[in-house]
């Protein structure tokens, strides 16, 4: 029963040395000739404008997330209505506690202001 937690970590330990020697190696031969062109902003062919260092409003960040998790709850919906007939009334309580709990996050987020597009 071990023997198949040492194969998990063997690959582990070879992925992550064949990383580390990945980046060390291309590290060792890249030629290094830094400019103050090659140091610079590139903004798709344009004159860069301004400075790279400027500050999003994180309530971008958060309504993204959001619709990422909302985005997931639908995939999870369609294999279950997929197979409703064979979960019977136990998927049925299962899908309703899932949707609660998506159903409290949205209220939290709301109430928070989370979903204000400002």
């Amino acid at each position: 029963m071990g023997f198949g937690y040492g194969i998990v970590a063997l690959f582990l330990l070879i992925g992550i040395i064949f990383v580390l020697f990945a980046i060390v190696f291309s590290g060792l031969i890249r030629p290094k000739r830094p400019s103050k062109v090659k140091l610079d902003n590139y903004e798709c062919g344009e004159a860069p404008v301004g400075g790279a260092w400027i500050q999003y409003n994180a309530g971008f960040y958060i309504f993204a997330l959001i619709f990422v998790i909302f985005d997931v709850e639908v995939v999870f919906l369609f294999p279950w209505a997929v197979a409703f007939k064979q979960l019977g009334l136990f998927g049925l309580i299962e899908m309703f506690i899932f949707l609660i709990i998506l159903v409290f996050g949205l209220a939290y987020a709301w109430k928070k202001g989370a979903l204000e597009w400002v």
